[in-house]
């Protein structure tokens, strides 16, 4: 029987805990309390104005029901606006507000900074490898996700 340290799941799980206490100290010295959903979400936004919620789940990887609750607490902020869709009466149309444009702006440098304590034990060639063979796994196995990963093009 391997041990679990042998076992890619716990390992995942394991470097997950490690990502988000790194985001957090990084982004907590720059002076905010988003989360990574959060700032995942607020980059999708902004580079999809107007996007809504189901779509910006699956941008995200996130699971549609729980996606309003991550909405909710941008809105709270201050960081996004959600108005009615000119497209389709049920849906809302999400927003990047100035505040939110500013968040991401001052963050970002602390995230970057996040990134590259995550994988400072590896060389840049092996940065890259890692990076390269994440990437490939997480995309043979994305449709058998709870919330798969889609592109704005695709069916949610």
């Amino acid at each position: 029987m391997k041990s679990v340290e042998e076992m890619p799941g716990h390992l995942v799980r394991r470097f997950q805990q490690v990502a988000v206490a790194i985001f957090h100290a990084e982004v907590g010295q720059a002076g905010s309390d988003i989360t990574p959903v959060q700032y995942a979400a607020l980059v999708a936004i902004s580079t999809n104005p107007g996007v809504d919620q189901v779509t910006l789940a699956g941008l995200i990887a996130y699971d549609r029901t729980t996606i309003t609750g991550v909405v909710d607490r941008l809105v709270h902020k201050g960081l996004i606006v959600r108005n009615a869709s000119t497209t389709d009466r049920r849906a809302r149309a999400l927003h990047i507000t100035s505040e939110g444009q500013q968040t991401l702006e001052t963050i970002t440098p602390a995230v970057e900074q996040a990134q590259e304590i995550m994988l400072r034990g590896l060389s840049e060639d092996e940065q890259k490898a890692f990076m390269y063979l994440l990437q490939k796994a997480i995309g043979a196995v994305n449709d058998l996700s709870r919330a798969p990963m889609r592109t704005p093009t695709q069916e949610t």
